[in-house]
């Protein structure tokens, strides 16, 4: 009995103590992070089959509504605001988190006024690519009738 009771412990140790698996790399990528620091517009969301269907994109809006949105991060501190305006959809604004890790991604959290990053359980991770010291376009993967296709956001660095 002793036996069966000590393997029984054992057991539950052993899958209590795996390790917790994360989703996206946290090692950041300063460089790309530095590079993004700054106020920017969101000029273009392009998709193969934009006139047939609708992307909703971060749970907020139509992908569209997205257009002209304006973004701004600060890279000190992985914190940052983002603005919808776009006069034929309802308006938005919302602090934001985020950070480019190691694996080229863009990692974001849309967050609540006066919500702690921490808190929120939902998050996104998007590529990083066609960076330049004015522009970058993060790149998102959706599911469309089963096949995997690529949403382009395209920013534009906005000169102060």
């Amino acid at each position: 009995m002793k036996k069966i009771i000590l393997l029984g412990l054992t057991s539950i140790l052993l899958f209590s103590c795996k390790p917790k698996q994360t989703i996206a790399s946290t090692k950041v990528d300063n460089k790309s992070q530095v590079a993004i620091k700054g106020n920017w517009t969101l000029v273009h969301v392009t998709y193969p089959g934009s006139d047939y269907i609708k992307v909703y994109s971060f749970q907020l809006a139509d992908s569209k509504c997205f257009e002209g949105s304006t973004w701004k991060f600060i890279s000190n501190n992985d914190s940052g605001q983002m603005s919808l305006n776009n006069t034929t959809c309802a308006e938005f604004s919302s602090p934001i988190k985020w950070y480019v890790n190691k694996d080229g991604q863009f990692v974001l959290k849309i967050l609540n006024a006066g919500e702690k990053a921490k808190k929120v359980r939902d998050g996104y991770i998007l590529g990083l690519a066609a960076q330049t010291p004015d522009s970058f376009q993060l790149i998102d993967k959706i599911n469309v009738g089963g096949k995997i296709t690529d949403v382009v956001y395209e920013f534009k660095r906005i000169n102060n």
